[in-house]
């Protein structure tokens, strides 16, 4: 669970921001939005063989450069 302690003369919007900004970085909504409908097996491995391939071609293009 994520939380943070608000200071001493903190505003409600700096402290929102903090919370927003803690909750991307623990990757709570990308889980959420991840488990928000069941992905057949068969799926789940083509999306990964698909992230693979971007990222070898990144990889490649970058050692081009």
């Amino acid at each position: 669970m994520t939380e943070i302690i608000i200071k001493d003369n903190e505003s409600i919007d700096s402290a929102l921001r903090r919370f927003n900004k803690k909750v991307h970085q623990d990757g709570i909504l990308a889980e959420i939005r991840r488990k928000e409908y069941y992905e057949k097996p068969f799926m789940k491995r083509k999306k990964k063989e698909a992230t693979k391939r971007r990222k070898s071609v990144r990889s490649s293009l970058r050692a081009l450069l």
